[in-house]
């Protein structure tokens, strides 16, 4: 039991950060497909109850530009859930990304050949067994010293290796889902957990993660865990997957907005045109915590509210000392030019604190989710424990 609910922490957690109420949850459909999928190596997993999410193209629609999401090891929200990864598919009008979920199946991940037991169908990298992840250490980096539920399968895959990361429209994968990978999609799963969604948006913030800088190649192809891009474990990717040529206007080939499916990637911050900070969208009021521990729960709701109220008190500061400086332009009369330079100074300190607000919602995130995993790890070591001989 102890186990289950230490696992339930990590999918209902919330990553608290500035945009996430700020801005709908929307797809984007892309007009020009994203490149191929890099070749890297797996970093070790780093502790039982671990199962690889391989890494992807998300898109950013304020650049234009693909960017890579790394691959990495997460804990799975619940016994007995597997990974299904995301995947971008031809829609008609444009590739539209399908957003990836745990549960009991894996579902249809467009046929894309991911690795590390993603071969386009199904999950050829562990199972479980009596509450207990098995990882096939054919397929997987796994350090038997550390974890012991390991077999070993050699994996015969039929699929033609490539590197193509869509699917359908020029040059993508024909691949259709089968019966049970419909089902899947029918039956109960849960989106990406926070630490995903965590992982995306790290990736998101760094200009060397998008294609237009590193031509297929990323730096950061995996990490050992989710938001660890500085971890020694990190891993750069060794080569591109293939040529890639971008549309010469890529402002020409911009998304456009589709309601019908949701993205976590679209679900980031945008840079801020306010100058004042009563011109900043409100302070978000995250959802309750929901971890199925009624005294954590209210140990993060006071923390979020705590600093919810804090950052509520220096915008207030601030839009009072912004104020005051705008009735001393007035009584000295000040020029265009005068006026012009304190707009910009407020424009740049109103900005400063957004970014300062936005760190410290995600360092109580990160703080939350290094507890959660902890207490999760912890649970799970004494549920592994043999019991004791009677005496």
């Amino acid at each position: 039991m102890a186990t289950r609910l230490g696992r339930l922490l990590c999918s209902t957690i919330v990553i608290l950060t500035l945009c996430a109420a700020s801005f709908a949850q929307l797809s984007v459909v892309v007009s020009f497909g994203p490149p191929p999928l890099p070749v890297y190596v797996q970093p070790p997993c780093p502790a039982d109850g671990y199962i690889w999410t391989p890494g992807y193209w998300a898109y950013d629609p304020d650049f234009g530009d693909y960017y890579w999401v790394p691959g990495t090891w997460v804990l799975a929200p619940q016994i007995g859930f597997l990974w299904t990864p995301g995947w971008w598919g031809w829609g008609g009008e444009g590739f539209i990304f399908h957003e990836g979920f745990w549960g009991p199946v894996v579902g249809f991940y467009g046929g894309i050949n991911y690795g590390f037991g993603y071969f386009g169908h199904g999950y050829e990298g562990g199972r479980w067994e009596n509450d207990h992840f098995y990882y096939n250490r054919a397929v997987n980096n796994v350090n038997v010293t550390n974890i012991h539920n390991v077999y070993n399968t050699t994996v015969i895959n039929n699929t033609t290796v490539n590197r193509v990361s869509y699917n359908g429209g020029n040059g993508g994968i024909t691949a259709r889902p089968t019966s049970q990978e419909e089902a899947a999609a029918r039956e109960k799963h849960v989106p990406p957990v926070a630490a995903q969604t965590q992982q995306v948006q790290t990736a998101r913030s760094n200009p060397q993660l998008r294609v237009s800088a590193n031509h297929g190649k990323p730096p950061i192809a995996a990490t050992p865990t989710p938001g660890a891009f500085q971890a020694r474990e990190v891993v750069p990717a060794k080569q591109a997957g293939g040529p890639y040529t971008p549309p010469p206007s890529r402002a020409a080939a911009q998304s456009k907005p589709n309601t019908q499916a949701e993205r976590p990637e679209a679900n980031t911050a945008r840079p801020s045109t306010a100058v004042h900070p009563n011109e900043l969208p409100p302070i978000p009021r995250p959802p309750a915590p929901n971890t199925g521990n009624a005294e954590q729960d209210q140990k993060y709701q006071q923390q979020q509210e705590q600093l919810r109220a804090q950052q509520a008190q220096e915008r207030q500061k601030l839009q009072q000392q912004q104020e005051q400086e705008h009735q001393q332009l007035a009584k000295q009369q000040a020029d265009a030019a005068r006026q012009q330079q304190i707009e910009q100074q407020h424009r740049q300190q109103t900005q400063q604190l957004q970014q300062q607000h936005q760190q410290q919602q995600e360092q109580l995130a990160r703080q939350q989710q290094q507890q959660m995993q902890a207490r999760q790890q912890q649970a799970h070591a004494s549920q592994s424990q043999p019991p004791k001989p009677k005496p």
